[in-house]
């Protein structure tokens, strides 16, 4: 692909992805003239043209309406001349909620965008849910925090997963140096905070560890008791009553327990080594802490089929759970599924979400939150669903980014958001276990300084 305008390129192969068939050769070149974006395409040898209007009020303005002309140019272009219509239209960005905001936040209707962008009715109606249910948690407020803890520690790791995470029997000779680096983590990062709004503990699996592990990580944290605070526990095998009582004893309100199916034949797969006797176990075993549940289930995983994905929903309903995700497969570097396919199409996939929003609408649930990535099955989306005022707060923050995230231990990034100068900051914590403890001092000072000094 060639174009004139450099930084374009990448946003054009971002749509290009979007599409099963691709063109061989591409060429580009933009304009803008009197208020007027002008953008030429040679696809395959054939000529396009396309021209919009825009108000243009500064120079971010006018970089985000070239992108934008640009793209749904190029999607008009490759739609019509391969005749595939994708769901979110020339939306390539992951947030389409935060563009919605933008949009509002400025005065416009965000519905009039979303059209322009030949986004689906069905899904312009799905974004208008959300940003409904996010109502009185949704805060763009500087200062605010929420708290990340990162585990990364499983028992296995899944054929679809692209996360730092081993089997921990293979890492666990790192374990007791990174409770301690992650007890320092947690003891010296406490003055960073502003308003906390929320405490999540994830993975990888936080109950891979023990009872005595699990509690070097909590213990830390009870001064910052009193907000909604998740521990992500994560596969049925590793639940037991005495970590769910730990739990309990230090103040998590919120668990996540994630089958991502109930189908004993798909868990063999993917190489989970649990069943879905095991994922009712840990539901029963949860009961009487009185946690809210939050839910994973991933629709177009190996080999499953639409009408096995359409029970797994209906069992999830069925256990009562307070929030239920629904994931679309997703495969980056690093997950061994991606080492296997280069194109993931699964002809069900949009049969399967839009079996899910049925079934979850009809039990009572909304959508309350959602993101897109790339190499997404079906071009769809990732949506959370909840029963009514039960939506997690760390989980709006995090995907509309709001809020500053205090991410602490191996591959955790941190964020600054400048709700005013609309602009986010990140720090990276190191990926590999053995180079993020040589460099813990280092990590710790250099955050201190990027939550502290003024950007």
């Amino acid at each position: 692909m060639t174009t004139n305008c450099a930084f374009l390129e990448n946003e054009l192969m971002d749509v290009a992805r979007l599409f099963k068939t691709r063109p061989f050769e591409v060429q580009h070149t933009f304009r803008f003239e009197n208020g007027v974006f002008y953008n030429d395409f040679v696809v395959d040898g054939e000529s396009f043209f396309f021209k919009d209007k825009g108000q243009v009020r500064d120079e971010i303005e006018f970089k985000r309406l070239e992108r934008r002309f640009a793209k749904l140019g190029f999607y008009a272009v490759l739609s019509d001349k391969y005749g595939e219509i994708m769901p979110w239209g020339a939306l390539t960005g992951i947030r389409p909620t935060k563009l919605a905001y933008m949009e509002l936040e400025d005065g416009r209707d965000f519905r009039e965008l979303f059209q322009k962008m030949r986004v689906s009715e069905e899904n312009v109606a799905l974004v208008e849910a959300v940003l409904k249910a996010q109502e009185g948690i949704y805060e763009r407020k500087d200062g605010n925090t929420d708290l990340f803890v990162s585990i990364p520690f499983c028992p296995t790791k899944c054929a679809y997963c692209s996360f730092i995470t081993a089997p921990i029997e293979k890492t666990r000779t790192f374990l007791p140096d990174y409770l301690s680096a992650l007890e320092r983590e947690i003891n010296e990062s406490k003055d960073l905070i502003g308003n906390l709004r929320s405490i999540y503990i994830g993975g990888g699996t936080p109950f891979a560890l023990s009872v005595d592990e699990l509690e070097r990580v909590l213990k830390p944290l009870d001064d910052l008791v009193g907000c909604e605070y998740t521990v992500e526990a994560g596969r049925p095998d590793v639940f037991s009553k005495e970590k769910l009582s730990l739990l309990k004893k230090h103040g998590v309100t919120r668990i996540c327990i994630n089958p991502q199916t109930f189908s004993n034949e798909t868990l063999q797969r993917i190489g989970r080594k649990h069943t879905v006797e095991d994922v009712y176990r840990a539901f029963e075993m949860s009961k009487e802490f009185g946690f809210d549940v939050n839910v994973d289930l991933i629709a177009g995983l190996d080999g499953e089929r639409s009408e096995t994905f359409v029970d797994g929903v209906k069992k999830a309903v069925e256990t009562g759970a307070e929030n239920i995700t629904v994931h679309c497969l997703s495969l980056k570097s690093g997950a061994k599924l991606k080492e296997e396919v280069a194109y993931i199409e699964n002809p069900s996939i949009s049969e399967m979400i839009q079996a899910s929003r049925e079934i979850l609408s009809k039990a009572g649930y909304e959508p309350y939150y959602m993101y897109r990535q790339k190499y997404q099955a079906g071009n769809n989306e990732n949506v959370g669903w909840t029963k009514p005022n039960k939506a997690c707060v760390y989980n709006i923050d995090i995907m509309e980014e709001t809020a500053d995230n205090l991410a602490l231990g191996a591959n955790a990034v941190s964020k600054r958001v400048f709700t005013e100068k609309n602009r986010i900051e990140r720090f990276a914590s190191q990926k590999d276990l053995k180079t993020y403890l040589e460099k813990i001092d280092e990590i710790i000072e250099k955050r201190k300084n990027f939550f502290k000094k003024d950007l």
